[in-house]
């Protein structure tokens, strides 16, 4: 994939197509000389200045803050001060006094402008390299009122794309276990919010306990496992109708789901007398076929982006290791070859890696591999890290670390363990995962 910011992306045509919101291209100069770039791949890697002035009309200055914030929590932009800047009220349709921008070191600058047009906002923005003297970008969005912060995820989305040559990942959601109460009496809700943290809410009661929420890669539907005393049930939920369903009912215990990535099966583990194998199940007639028959315990399966293959954990070596097979349980073979307990593996969206969490010597670690076993690398090292999760464009992940006596909280990590930071929920929260880019 090209990483520079020299050629335009078709695929930010892709945004156009939005059903919340309609994005019209205009003109954009020739970038054939431009020269500002993010190089994500250097391992010295220093965050790129970046202007971004509040924008003009109403709600600019808030749409453009949530511009910022995701730009700056990506680790790969810096952000200048807003007091720095010596050009004020900057006109989106008006080439910006260049000048003053170099003065304060910004090699990028966005800048917008607002309108409201038959109870709709419109928001036209450009994205524009400073040195060279040129647009990058232009685009305009329009929505209604309420969803001016999806305007702001896919403004910076797009910015993110024409600076790194990747997919951004602003415009999404978290589906994650909001956890209250104190300990020995904590209720476990799923709950959904955007990926910043914002409009957070709970989409079931305390009546269970909830685990391993996922989403569809194919709409906007999650499978999690929900615990009672009596039972413990696999649920598939939709996001739009509100509807829930039941798989159905297995001779024993059936955990941790996920999709596959048409959509169309759902993976899970069945637990019987103390011992877990791998189901798979077509959702369209219902019909499911065991994959693993092992003395050990299998689970915590997860499909391969192309859909051939699946990585799943278990313990039939004496300890817990990561193992990947074909889709249709053939040919396993243990990939992961370091000490320690290996658990909760995930593919990469774009099948480069693995990820999963790792404990050893007392601590908890996120860490990937390549589907081979090789590269192996430990992201982050904790009390108790686990459960990751990836964003759509695989660069970053997202999961669970707890302190000792502490609540368990959400945090993320880039792929080369360099960017670590809180998420901005502040309540306590586990188990998270991160949909696809929104339509």
């Amino acid at each position: 994939m090209t990483k520079t910011a020299i050629a335009i992306r078709s695929r930010l045509a892709a945004l156009l197509l939005a059903c919340m919101c309609v994005a019209t291209a205009m003109v954009v100069a020739n970038p054939a000389r431009a020269e500002v770039q993010v190089n994500i791949n250097r391992a010295d890697l220093k965050p790129l200045p970046i202007a971004i002035p509040a924008f003009g009309g109403q709600q600019g200055a808030e749409i453009a803050q949530v511009v910022q914030a995701n730009l700056q929590r990506s680790g790969l932009f810096l952000p200048l001060d807003p007091a720095s800047f010596i050009e004020k009220d900057l006109n989106a349709a008006v080439q910006p006094r260049f000048a003053d921008w170099k003065t304060i070191n910004a090699q990028a600058l966005v800048n917008g402008q607002v309108t409201i047009e038959g109870g709709r906002i419109r928001v036209d923005f450009r994205l524009w390299d400073v040195f060279q003297e040129q647009q990058l970008l232009g685009l305009q969005f329009t929505s209604s009122p309420e969803n001016w912060r999806r305007v702001a995820h896919k403004i910076s989305d797009a910015v993110y794309e024409r600076l790194t040559g990747e997919k951004g990942y602003f415009d999404t959601r978290v589906v994650f276990v909001a956890e209250s109460g104190a300990r020995g009496a904590v209720t476990k809700r799923l709950a959904i919010m955007d990926q910043d943290g914002a409009n957070p809410s709970y989409l079931t009661g305390g009546d269970s306990i909830v685990m391993t929420p996922r989403f569809s890669p194919t709409s906007q539907e999650i499978t999690y496992m929900a615990l009672k005393p009596d039972s413990a049930t696999v649920y598939l939920f939709n996001l739009q109708s509100g509807r829930r369903e039941s798989l159905g009912t297995f001779p024993g215990m059936a955990f941790a789901p996920r999709f596959s990535p048409d959509g169309g099966r759902v993976i899970f583990s069945v637990e019987r007398a103390g011992n877990s194998d791998l189901f798979v199940m077509n959702l369209s007639s219902r019909s499911s076929s065991r994959l693993t028959s092992d003395p050990g315990i299998d689970t915590s399966g997860s499909f391969s982006p192309d859909g051939t293959k699946i990585a799943f954990n278990s313990d039939r070596s004496g300890s817990p290791h990561i193992y990947v097979m074909g889709a249709d349980g053939s040919a396993p073979r243990r990939i992961s070859n370091g000490g320690g307990r290996y658990t909760t593996p995930v593919w990469s969206p774009t099948g480069e890696y693995i990820a999963f969490t790792k404990q050893e010597g007392g601590q908890f670690h996120i860490g990937v591999m390549k589907p081979d076993g090789t590269d192996e690398r430990l992201l982050t090292s904790s009390y108790l890290d686990e459960g990751p999760t990836w964003a759509p464009n695989g660069r970053v992940l997202m999961f669970s670390r707890e302190t000792p006596g502490g609540a368990p909280k959400l945090w993320s990590v880039d792929v080369t363990g360099r960017i670590l930071q809180p998420m901005p929920y502040p309540g306590a929260g586990s188990d998270p995962a991160w949909s696809p880019l929104l339509n």
